[in-house]
């Protein structure tokens, strides 16, 4: 047997640290491959992924956990169930449109949320990554938030299955940014404190109490990150919902 070449082993490693079916590829922009009523996909179609590094405001690490005591579950279980009906478990004025291949790695889901005013405010994410007990999304342009925001599920030191919302993100441009102290960050904490007590409720445990714990990681702006606000998907909606009235 010959010896392996480098690109061979490069290869084999980058085989360990993406497992095949696990991760998104790569991609240039987001495309919307389904039609789903009631979602809008203009503010993600063509898009780009928007990490942390490409947002305007200060970057957080936000982590939200639910201890589902007295439910025999495990983290598969829950991580199976999650991603089975993930829509179900969000507030009343939100609206997640799964793809109908569900939350799998490169899959694109819309959004839909009622803003203040009324308007309904689209957007999306992809999915980056999902396993037996996690799953990952990205944020597109346009979104409030540039960042990822990762779902799992595991065992306390006393064997209690936690479920677990960590969010690395910051405001997408200086417009949110604006409004984080006073609405966003706040209405951030009420989406994920809601999904966690409707998952737990989902497995028997009515009672349960979210914990929320909130970092900020780098207080510096992104200035050069200004131009964002042009893919605003909430000044969309407002030009939109304008241009129905004059009409």
């Amino acid at each position: 047997m010959g010896e392996e070449t480098g690109q061979e082993m490069s290869d084999e490693v980058e085989r360990v640290r993406r497992p095949e079916g696990q991760w998104a590829s790569p991609v240039e922009s987001l495309h919307v491959h389904e039609s789903v009523e009631g979602a809008d996909p203009t503010t993600v179609e063509g898009r780009r992924i928007s990490g942390p590094l490409q947002g305007f405001g200060r970057l957080w690490q936000k982590t939200y956990r639910v201890r589902l005591e007295g439910a025999e579950v495990t983290p598969e279980q829950v991580i199976a169930a999650w991603k089975a009906d993930y829509g179900s478990f969000w507030p009343a004025t939100s609206r997640f449109c799964a793809p109908f291949s569900g939350v799998t790695p490169g899959e694109v889901a819309l959004i839909s949320d009622r803003a203040p005013g009324g308007l309904r405010l689209s957007t999306g994410v992809l999915v980056l990554y999902a396993d037996e007990v996690s799953f990952t999304f990205l944020c597109p342009e346009g979104h409030p938030f540039a960042g990822m925001i990762t779902f799992s599920a595991q065992h306390d030191e006393d064997d209690v299955t936690v479920a677990q919302v960590q969010a690395i993100i910051r405001a997408q441009d200086p417009l949110v940014e604006l409004t984080m102290p006073f609405y966003t960050q706040r209405q951030e904490d009420k989406v994920w404190q809601h999904v966690l007590t409707a998952l737990a409720a989902h497995f028997g445990g009515a009672d349960a109490q979210v914990s929320t714990d909130a970092v900020c990681v780098d207080s510096k702006r992104q200035w050069q990150r200004f131009g964002n606000v042009r893919h605003n998907a909430g000044l969309y909606a407002l030009t939109r919902a304008f241009r129905r009235r004059r009409s």
